[in-house]
């Protein structure tokens, strides 16, 4: 196998940059690089670097090996901590090159290899994908727990559970004159019951772990010129959208992302809702609809001065996620105490910032409620969903089998489905998905 490395850390100017290698030769080619013995496994060292064909001076920094089977990749390893200009890493990176045996790594190839060699699963690999992208607290916390194998332990017990009722099968199956006591046969129906019911308990979770990993859709919606775009703009903290007096200024989605109280949060400004003026207009107001159908959680927001002439526009619009605002209270004499389609209502300035503390807190708690962490560790992807459907599906067929052999295949299958979600089987069509999520070297 070819030894390849790559630079671990990010590319550009930096204090400190780091560059990995991993294969039969990493240790070789580190005695070709380091000046001096080298420092004990895991243990780092202070070493003086030169090109090994030209005897070249590349820079000092910090040196470590990581032996094989210890390491990330289950290879031998090894670390080269540098300073972080590019023209030292250019240069390290071209002194690897000249090195026999050497290659640049592939995308995520370092993942790949701890993968093969029985370090992570997929599911783990995933998680580090996950960790590496991760922006927000809750973000970062989802990916640790199932990069450190989690949510593979959970659908791994599941597989073991399937894989033992299997076995008693199909000893009713080969041995049908040794009296096998019928208790096997009855606990087998057991067990997949009993699994079914967790992997359909699991699956009904809103697709929390999945909206925690790509971010949580708020859209903000209302007829022309009620302050979505303020609203937006108070919520990013910047100029995010275009406010003016005119209405219709908005006819396309504009987006913004945020971090609320740990929590990946999308946020989009819509058209103003009303009969369009033009083609353009309307084609806003359509995806401005269709983008309501999308969301996680609606804010509609309406006028102080003419609220009650939306009330059945929002009411279409209205689900169980949806905030009800009424904007430019500063303006009224009175703040309104009412309420919009039978909800709770937040009288809220954009401009003063009254009332907008009500709002976000509300909101708040409905990104944590739609979304939150939970003990179980949650599906973050779609084609876990999908396994797991299947095998319910034929958990499903063999619990109603007439006959023990069409249990067992059944049986069979269900098994090699939630097998495919850690690795255990099919795995080459899945690898290069995961592994092109992540960066060099990772």
């Amino acid at each position: 196998m070819d030894t390849i490395y790559a630079l671990s850390s990010a590319s550009g100017r930096a204090g400190v940059a780091v560059i990995r290698l991993s294969g039969p030769n990493a240790m070789t080619a580190l005695r070709a690089i380091a000046v001096g013995e080298l420092p004990a496994p895991r243990e780092a060292g202070l070493r003086r670097l030169r090109h090994p064909r030209t005897g070249v001076d590349l820079d000092q920094g910090i040196v470590l090996a990581f032996p094989a089977p210890g390491s990330f990749t289950g290879e031998d390893v090894v670390e080269l901590h540098l300073h972080g200009g590019r023209a030292v890493v250019r240069s390290v990176l071209e002194a690897l090159a000249s090195c026999d045996g050497l290659r640049p790594a592939e995308p995520g190839e370092f993942t790949r290899r701890a993968f093969e060699h029985g370090k992570l699963d997929l599911t783990a690999a995933e998680g580090l994908a996950d960790l590496v992208n991760a922006e927000t607290e809750a973000q970062r916390r989802q990916a640790l727990r199932q990069m450190r194998g989690k949510l593979g332990a959970l659908y791994d017990r599941w597989r073991q559970d399937l894989m033992r009722a299997l076995a008693h099968i199909e000893a009713h199956i080969d041995f049908p004159d040794e009296d096998l006591p019928p208790s096997l046969a009855e606990g087998t129906k057991s067990t997949l019951s009993a699994v079914s019911t967790e992997i359909g308990r699991h699956l009904q979770d809103e697709r929390r772990g999945e909206r925690l990993r790509d971010g949580i859709s708020v859209v903000i919606l209302g007829p022309p010129n009620v302050g979505k775009s303020s609203l937006l703009n108070v919520l990013a903290g910047r100029p995010a959208a275009i406010v003016a007096a005119t209405a219709g200024t908005t006819r396309d989605v504009i987006e913004v992302q945020l971090d609320l109280a740990g929590y990946p949060v999308i946020v989009a400004d819509t058209a103003g809702l009303r009969e369009a003026q033009d083609e353009i207009e309307f084609e806003g107001v359509r995806r401005a609809k269709a983008r309501a159908g999308e969301a996680d959680i609606k804010i509609l927001m309406v006028e102080g001065s003419d609220h009650q002439d939306m009330v059945a526009e929002l009411e279409n619009l209205a689900d169980d996620n949806a905030l009800f605002a009424i904007n430019k209270c500063d303006l009224l004499e009175h703040l309104p105490t009412v309420l919009l389609c039978g909800r709770p209502t937040f009288a809220i300035s954009a401009r003063t910032g009254a009332g907008l503390d009500g709002l976000l807190a509300a909101l708040t708690e409905a990104v944590i409620e739609r979304a939150g962490l939970s003990e179980t560790p949650a599906l973050t992807r779609e084609r876990h969903r999908l396994a797991l459907k299947e095998c319910l599906d034929c958990l499903g067929r063999a619990l109603a089998a007439p006959a023990t052999e069409l249990l067992a295949e059944d049986l069979r299958l269900a098994v090699r489905a939630i097998g495919r979600i850690t690795g255990r089987v099919d795995v080459e069509d899945i690898l290069g998905i995961i592994f092109r999520e992540l960066c060099i070297g990772k």
